[in-house]
């Protein structure tokens, strides 16, 4: 009888396994196959674009697209622009947001309920458009790369998920280094750091595909056009692709409108993909770390 049970258990596990692997593999494909045909679709020559509606794999190999973006002269500047303020952005953002964070989650510190309650309020309610541009114009900040970093360097949600790690380490660490000797900031420099790699690697993409998406900032306080970031670059020549195909003349010289768009899209997004294996094993850790205590 138990060896019946235990047999029937075996083959209820086994198609468990199956129908389960079958779901995640078809949700996979799901969300694998649109991105490739972004990227094939950017490949695919101009016959191929009006032809088909779905490409996998382009007959015909077509870099016309990349050239024609890569041929603005501006593009290669507004790249340095938007890897600067990544690089710069996620660095300062980081240094602030662990600091603050740090300070938060010590329970003898005074006022921290005030200012936890302050943070979580901006998370629901913010000043708006119009009273931010009226504060990063009378600091002086317009046309400075500064106004896409200063006014978004700590993210609300990314402090409490970092306060909360912070809060989950023992107390008597602190102690410990504390009786050796350790000030303040010995204690988070050399211990409190080390110990949270994996919440910093995965708060530092948070902030790094934040400010590498930089679109509505430059927008807003930018002016001139020499220091707009890559994404506002990109999209005027979308605009300028998508105006030039309705002029017949120059159909045969411009690749088609969506094509331009599919490689604009990879162009945009292959960064951030290459930045992501490099911190991929801290990822899950570290979200989950923050988040299971409040």
């Amino acid at each position: 009888m138990a060896q019946t049970l235990s047999k029937k258990q075996s083959i209820g596990n086994r198609i468990f396994t199956v129908v389960n692997s079958t779901l995640l593999i078809l949700i996979a494909l799901a969300c694998l196959l649109p991105f490739l045909n972004v990227i094939a679709s950017s490949f695919a020559s101009t016959q191929e674009m009006v032809e088909k509606r779905f490409i996998l794999f382009p007959t015909t190999f077509s870099l016309d697209a990349y050239k024609y973006i890569l041929s603005t002269p501006t593009i290669f500047k507004g790249l340095g622009v938007s890897v600067g303020v990544t690089l710069i952005g996620t660095v300062l953002s980081m240094a602030l947001t662990a600091l603050m964070a740090y300070g938060l989650s010590r329970s003898y510190l005074y006022g921290r309920n005030s200012i936890n309650f302050i943070v979580v309020f901006s998370m629901l309610f913010s000043g708006g458009m119009i009273p931010t541009f009226l504060v990063v114009k009378s600091v002086h900040l317009i046309d400075s790369y500064w106004s896409m970093i200063i006014p978004t360097a700590i993210n609300a949600f990314n402090l409490i998920i970092m306060r909360n790690f912070f809060q989950s380490l023992p107390d008597a660490l602190e102690e410990s280094a504390k009786i050796d000797g350790c000030t303040d900031f010995g204690v988070f420099f050399k211990i409190m750091l080390p110990l949270s790699l994996p919440s910093i690697a995965t708060i530092s993409l948070f902030y790094g595909v934040a400010y590498w998406n930089t679109y509505m900032s430059a927008i807003l306080y930018i002016n001139d056009s020499l220091k707009w970031p890559i994404q506002v670059l990109l999209r005027q020549i979308v605009i300028v692709s998508s105006g030039m195909q309705g002029d017949n003349s120059s159909v045969d010289i411009i690749p088609p409108a969506q094509t331009i768009k599919m490689a604009v899209i990879v162009i945009a997004t292959l960064p951030m993909l290459a930045a992501y294996p490099f911190v991929q094993r801290h990822f899950v850790k570290g979200a989950m770390l923050g988040s299971v205590k409040g």
